[in-house]
């Protein structure tokens, strides 16, 4: 794990640092398992993240925005009630753990002087943030509520008193010497790294490993001496926050892990490292809890329009049979006279056929001759009719399926707040039943939050990422002259330049905009087309976010996360 104990001390050391003696001003509980602090200290106004995310608990400044809901929740309100206006008096960690206690300090409603603790445990799908009263030690509240049928040690529920997660006993390695690392260690029974996890507090299996990578020849000599090396380098606040990027899979820690082969990117703080570590992240991870129930319908309509094409291509392969059936009858008038009434098929000769050959005709033997040329002059005109008919579901149905790809496309890179206004359009178009509120109210429609992006020369880059946006970025907001940008036969989203003359590098990192928000994401060499607003025209009758457009051009660009950050900052 990347967040360990010991990246909790450096986090708390950048937190005092920033923090202590501040102000709690405003109190946020943007998702269910997430608190934002806006605290003001050294005369600025800090933006500090509390999570109990099951995968991605953790405490950081962050710059990202959140959007709050319409009515906070209740423990946002209690924390309100208790902290907001308090000092922020300290901020500590518990023995090497992985918890940090806020200590806050403040007057209560009738003005007595009151002390809070505020405690964020980061325990993986145990984490959690507590409220306390410190005075009586009681829980006032937390952001999940844990019984004694689910944690026989302690419950954590209001107006039971705190206790602390069982403790490990493990040896402190910031006050460690190499003798005590080596009176920890047995080197005959191997696996020296995980025998440095369970000796000493706060030490993950990532820091370990890289102790002994570190220690080059692991012995009694080196790896006590790699370990304090790591230790004192915590301690005296000399570290590089990284990223490692290996085989395209990502970690974190308080300095390059050099045993993990890979990019390395630094940062300035641990926090500003943690920004963009997790950014989208998180989100994704609610947008696809909150919007599992929609990608698994847009899943399903997809599916059901695909296997309604391949129903469709076999009825009109069977309708292409036409001819025959034209054939049959015209042959069987030609040749009336031959036929009774009782057979059951009759064999004449074909002067369709340029070698003369023969053709047998099944016939139903309860029809005259006359009727069953009939019969097949009805089915020839039945088949000829369902031609055009069958063509026209076809192309129905590929339009369903283009628009249910497009809409994964956008649910999948969705933000929580998008997922509404995508609901909205499926309820619009008659594919979804209208959701109530609980008072019995619809919910109302509003008008669509668009991305805003500044290029490098300060131009303004709107990104819509839904159909509901696209429509209102495209049809309305944009102006005729302003450059439009959409992936080249790739569902993606709609991007508008507010130039009438960009710079190419404008056009360039608007591209790579409109590749990064669409299906190709994950591709090299993406074709982007772009042309003015004024060439862009949405037919009528077309789904919602669907257009067409002439006189443009063709970019290639290769979607660039970091760029996207660089302009979305």
């Amino acid at each position: 794990m990347s967040f360990d104990g010991l990246f909790t001390k450096a986090m708390v050391d950048e937190l005092v640092r920033t923090l202590k003696g501040g102000r709690i001003n405003k109190v946020h509980q943007p998702y269910k398992n997430e608190v934002i602090l806006t605290i003001r200290a050294n005369g600025i106004n800090q933006k500090l993240l509390l999570s109990a995310h099951p995968s991605y608990a953790r405490v950081q400044f962050t710059n990202e925005a959140y959007d709050n809901p319409s009515e906070p929740p209740m423990f946002c309100m209690l924390l309100r009630k208790h902290i907001e206006g308090h000092i922020l008096e300290d901020v500590y960690q518990v023995n090497n753990d992985r918890i940090i206690v806020f200590e806050i300090k403040g007057r209560n409603e009738i003005g007595d002087i009151s002390y809070k603790q505020l405690i964020i445990e980061i325990m993986g799908r145990h984490s959690n943030i507590v409220l306390i009263d410190k005075t009586r030690n009681i829980i006032l509240d937390s952001i999940k509520h844990v019984s004694f049928a689910v944690n026989s040690h302690r419950a954590i529920l209001p107006g039971q008193p705190y206790i602390n997660p069982p403790e490990q006993n493990k040896a402190d390695p910031f006050t460690a010497v190499e003798e005590d690392v080596l009176k920890k260690i047995d080197f005959m029974t191997g696996k020296l790294d995980r025998q440095l996890v369970d000796h000493f507090g706060g030490v993950s299996p990532l820091f370990a490993k890289e102790v002994i990578f570190q220690s080059g020849l692991a012995n009694r000599t080196t790896v006590p001496a790699a370990f304090i090396r790591m230790i004192k380098k915590i301690s005296s606040d000399d570290i590089a926050p990284s990223i490692m990027n290996s085989n395209g899979k990502e970690l974190f820690y308080l300095f390059p892990i050099e045993h993990v082969k890979g990019e390395v990117r630094t940062f300035s703080t641990l926090s500003e490292m943690l920004d963009r570590f997790y950014f989208g992240k998180a989100e994704r991870d609610r947008v696809k809890q909150q919007g599992n129930d929609i990608e698994r319908f847009i899943i399903n309509e997809k599916e059901k329009n695909e296997k309604k094409i391949d129903k469709l291509k076999r009825t009109l392969e069977e309708a292409e049979k036409a001819e025959k059936f034209q054939r049959y009858g015209e042959l069987l008038t030609a040749n009336l006279y031959a036929a009774k009434k009782g057979m059951k098929e009759i064999e004449v000769l074909n002067y369709y056929d340029e070698q003369g050959g023969m053709m047998v005709i099944p016939l139903d033997t309860r029809k005259t001759p006359s009727e069953n040329a009939q019969k097949y002059f009805s089915k020839y005109q039945k088949a000829k009719n369902s031609i055009s008919i069958v063509m026209d579901q076809i192309e129905k149905a590929r339009e369903e399926v283009e628009y249910f790809e497009n809409l994964l496309q956008q649910v999948q890179a969705a933000s929580p707040k998008d997922l509404q206004e995508i609901r909205e359009e499926l309820v619009e178009g008659g594919y979804l039943r209208e959701r109530q509120k609980r008072n019995g109210k619809k919910l109302q429609n509003n008008k669509p939050v668009l991305d805003h992006f500044v290029a490098s020369d300060g131009t303004e880059i709107i990104v819509g990422k839904n159909n509901k946006q696209n429509d209102y970025l495209t049809n309305k907001l944009a102006a005729r002259d302003e450059i439009w940008l959409h992936t080249k036969d790739i569902p993606g989203s709609h991007v508008v330049i507010r130039s009438k003359e960009p710079s190419d590098e404008t056009i360039l990192e608007a591209a790579n905009l409109s590749a990064y928000f669409s299906k190709a994401r994950n591709s090299g060499s993406v074709p982007v087309d772009y042309t003015k607003v004024r060439y862009v025209k949405k037919p009528n009758g077309a789904k919602p976010g669907f257009v067409i457009y002439d006189n443009q051009q063709t970019v290639y660009v290769t979607p660039d996360e970091e760029m996207v950050l660089k302009l979305k900052k």
